[in-house]
């Protein structure tokens, strides 16, 4: 059995309310039309330093197998971690109430304007900031788990197997994800319990 990681100055601090939820959880949803999760990476591991990147991960990672938007389960999870119930409800309402409301009101002036040319340039224009986001998100979150030193079981060179065969049978070949979950989970897991034997 190896040591433990010491603790540093880069551990994530545990500290918030419902109320603190609430509020950072509509930031996160109000800042990212065509994209949550490049702010919600931000928000949780950058700046509030709530969680590690391995962390988030694999909160990340249970969200997408779980139904319904990921961010929303990455949500839950933040929430119920923090506080119980009331932080789920809290981060929940956080992140789903201001967005419902600015699209409803978006999706009224969208059918008045949706054929005037500047409009349609504008959303063309979004669509590859937001393409960009995700990439720069997914890098920044890579990059995160190689440099986290909190987690003993991670081996470098197998995480970067597992992440070159999920993007290649999913991005490249276009493979059902649930067949790729389905193979690779399980493949991850196994790996993970043999290193901690």
């Amino acid at each position: 059995m190896g040591a433990q990681a010491p603790a540093t100055a880069e551990r994530p601090t545990r500290a918030a309310t419902p109320a603190t939820l609430f509020l950072a959880f509509s930031q996160m949803a109000l800042s990212g039309f065509g994209g949550v999760m490049p702010f919600a990476y931000r928000t949780i591991v950058e700046r509030r330093r709530w969680y590690t990147p391995a962390e988030f991960a694999e909160m990340l990672a249970f969200g997408q197998v779980l139904p319904g938007p990921s961010i929303c389960n990455v949500a839950v999870m933040i929430g119920w971690k923090q506080c119980g119930l009331g932080g789920a409800l809290a981060a929940l309402a956080g992140m789903l109430l201001g967005p419902s409301v600015a699209v409803v009101l978006l999706g009224a002036l969208y059918e008045h304007f949706e054929h005037v040319p500047r409009v349609a340039h504008a959303l063309g224009g979004m669509s590859a900031v937001a393409a960009g986001l995700i990439i720069a998100t997914a890098l920044n979150m890579g990059f995160g788990l190689f440099r986290d030193r909190t987690a003993p079981q991670a081996i470098p060179g197998v995480q970067a197997a597992l992440l070159a065969l999920a993007f290649g049978a999913v991005g490249i070949a276009h493979w059902p994800m649930l067949m790729v979950i389905g193979v690779l989970g399980p493949l991850a897991v196994l790996l993970a319990w043999w290193r901690s034997a």
